[in-house]
């Protein structure tokens, strides 16, 4: 069962009061204070007694009633400040008990959603971010563990309607779902769809790891939390309208890692939170809410695999423990850090390099039990319809350089490779003849920096994606689809055109014209971080930008895709009349497609199907092998 998930850190909690409405907060900083101050004048002034069986209502706005807890949403878009009449929004749904105080470096806690609700809470915008890094104390919040929900303004509970949840990336160290509205993907689709997206603990309070933490905490809570987000949306999406027997989970970057590493949870063998069967279950068949639904699909962008998969390291970094005051090992390691001050928390997280804190592998019954190649190769995930994808320049902006720094042979070995110290001399020196050098003959490869470029996207980016893709297909799943983001975020490249289509450039077009000012900072330049104070992160340091006629055209093209994915689970079904058909990724004659997505005219894309070509099949077979793997850790 999945609730056991939830298990692992309720065994020692019986006295924690789990109830919203009466729940207390420990005040670890300035933000957690205006945040529940905010919240305490929200609810007295939206406060209405129900009286017998009578439906809740309040001058905030529209309200869905979960039973146990009921919300007011919001038309106009908190991110934009757009009307959106056809869209409400619902933002700050708790899906778990704060994880503070004992709670903290624990599984998340199930809510008590016993009770009925009696008043109305203001969800009529975000939630706070989880703590970032840099962190700063009054800037986020350790009581973050909330989820956002879009729906048509006319969905009711009786409408059924297909559910597309939104993971955002960002390292596993930064980032939130504000910078990811999903209004257009709502109001866009013929048939209406619901969005949802989650917020999750990141860096130290998500994926603080050793077999302290194990002996005395979960592993990996930032993946819990999301699946614990994933739970929720199975026992309550049908009140806002969404069908909790069709779910999509996206993801990009590290959220298209956590896609993949989702679908393998458990090496595949614990009841999951969607049915892969491709024929339609009734809900009576099944025992558990959980299991409810018949078709999970999940659409992977960038899935960032850059290494982080090492086995429990033998304690907790001494750097982190030393910058708390708290000792690395030993029984009163996790009571100290469980008392520590969010301000030694966040002193810690500043202080400790990026990728420090990320999933982890874990023992053979935790969530993560083994690389997440090695699970999908020897078929230990869930066989679910599948669409994966990168952009064109994820490799260029992951390379470790600029076209400057890469001259030789010896500067890709040096700059490279230097994010996979296990990787062999042997291993390199194959690399290298697998990816010729600018002027050899056959070399598709104008500079040592494309050379570069190349390898970094093969390995961190692309061959994850076929790699997973190849695997479903061979598992007999149908609806199996891979892409290339060609299209440049216009503000990226104006700062870098040597990217071209840099990473994330795609959300540019999925979301509003987004700029992650917060997050490309400090993710896509690898800079050191100093924190200037002079961010007020009001939008959580993301700007937005309107679109021109043609980026216009290729944000209505992708949204139609993306929602046909999740409606259908196919992307062509609902695609724009004038958009190509995206066809499988392995096509009768046995070679493999993808789509390749263009701005075009103001009128047209110039996306088209592309047929990968034998030597690119050839170079992720290379660094998909199990030996290759063993050394990169993906």
């Amino acid at each position: 069962m999945f609730a056991e998930v939830y298990e692992y850190g309720s065994s020692s909690n019986s006295s924690a009061k789990p109830s919203f409405a009466t729940y207390k907060p420990v005040h670890f900083g300035h933000w957690d204070v205006i945040v529940w101050k905010m919240l305490t004048l929200f609810l007295y002034l939206s406060v209405l007694v129900r009286f017998g069986t009578a439906q809740l209502t309040s001058n905030l706005g529209p309200v869905v009633d979960l039973g146990y807890a009921a919300y007011a949403g919001n038309t106009t878009s908190p991110a934009t400040g757009i009307d959106n009449g056809p869209v409400t929004f619902y933002g700050n749904i708790r899906y778990a008990q704060p994880p503070l105080g004992d709670l903290r470096f624990r599984a998340p806690a199930m809510l008590n959603e016993s009770g009925v609700a009696s008043e109305v809470i203001d969800a009529r915008d975000w939630g706070p971010p989880c703590i970032q890094r840099p962190a700063v104390v009054g800037i986020g919040s350790e009581d973050c563990l909330t989820l956002n929900v879009w729906k048509p303004t006319n969905a009711s509970a009786e409408d059924s309607l297909p559910v597309a949840v939104y993971i955002h990336g960002g390292g596993f160290y930064a980032n939130t779902p504000q910078g990811f509205p999903m209004y257009d993907w709502v109001a866009q689709h013929p048939g209406g769809i619901v969005g949802v997206s989650i917020t999750y603990r990141l860096n130290m309070l998500g994926f603080l790891a050793s077999p302290v933490v194990a002996a005395d905490g979960d592993l990996n809570t930032g993946l819990l939390d999301q699946r614990a987000g994933l739970e929720w949306v199975q026992r309550h999406i049908s009140a806002f309208g969404g069908n909790p027997q069709n779910v999509t989970i996206y993801g990009e970057s590290a959220g298209g890692a956590s896609v993949v590493m989702q679908i393998a949870a458990y090496g595949g063998k614990a009841p999951n939170l969607f049915h892969s069967n491709e024929r339609r279950l009734n809900p009576s068949d099944l025992v558990q809410p959980t299991l409810r639904t018949s078709r999970m699909h999940s659409l992977v962008r960038s899935p960032q695999f850059i290494g982080y998969f090492q086995h429990i390291v033998i304690h907790i970094p001494a750097s982190a423990a030393g910058f708390i005051g708290c000792p690395a090992s030993g029984d009163e390691a996790m009571p100290c850090f469980r008392k520590a001050s969010l301000g030694a928390i966040v002193s810690a997280i500043n202080r400790i390099p990026n990728g420090a804190f990320a999933p982890v592998i874990e023992d053979a019954d935790g969530f993560l039990p083994d690389l997440p190649s090695r699970l999908i190769a020897s078929n230990k995930y869930q066989n679910v319809e599948f669409t994966g994808g990168h952009c064109t320049g994820d490799g260029k902006t992951f390379a470790g350089g600029s076209p400057a720094d890469f001259v030789t042979d010896d500067d890709i070995r040096r700059i490279v490779f230097a994010r996979w110290p296990g990787v062999s001399n042997a291993t390199i020196a194959q690399a290298l003849t697998m990816y010729p050098e600018p002027g050899a003959a056959g070399s598709p490869f104008a500079t040592q920096f494309d050379r570069a470029a190349a390898i970094a996207g093969d390995v961190i980016f692309t061959c994850m994606d076929w790699f997973v893709a190849e695997q479903l297909t061979s598992n007999g799943v149908e609806n199996v689809f891979a892409f290339s983001w060609n299209a440049p975020d216009p503000v990226l490249f104006a700062q870098t055109p040597y990217r071209g289509a840099a990473h994330t450039s795609d959300l540019y077009f999925l979301f509003d014209g987004v700029y992650h000012t917060y997050h490309m900072l400090h993710i896509i330049t690898f800079m050191p971080i100093v924190f200037t104070g002079t961010n007020t992160f009001g939008n959580a340091g993301n700007t937005f930008t309107a679109f021109n006629s043609t980026e216009a055209v290729l944000s209505k093209e992708a949204i139609a895709y993306w929602t046909s994915f999740a409606a259908t689970g196919n992307p062509s079904i609902d695609k724009e009349s004038i958009s190509p058909v995206w066809e499988s990724f392995v096509v009768p004659d046995g070679s493999r497609r993808h789509l390749m997505l263009n701005r075009g005219s103001n009128t047209a894309t110039n996306s088209t199907m592309e047929t990968i070509t034998a030597d690119k099949i050839q170079r992720c077979q290379f660094w998909m092998s199990e030996n290759v793997t063993a050394q990169t850790r993906i």
